[in-house]
């Protein structure tokens, strides 16, 4: 996973399809979205740390 085209790639697998318009709100509900899905153990932790990662990057580019 290397970008956030992936990470909506992996949350689609689950079903979940995150656009509301705004960038900032669409990665703080693939977050929590993440956080869930760690939590129930459907994603491994490597899944989960690489998706950290690309959140936290692109919410910096924003800020």
């Amino acid at each position: 996973m290397d970008n956030v085209y992936d990470l909506r790639k992996l949350l689609l697998k689950f079903g979940t399809i995150i656009y509301i318009g705004d960038r900032l709100a669409d990665l703080e509900l693939m977050e929590d979205e993440i956080n869930e899905l760690y939590q129930v153990k459907m994603i491994t932790k490597d899944e989960f740390l690489q998706a950290k990662i690309i959140i936290t990057t692109e919410k910096e580019k924003i800020k």
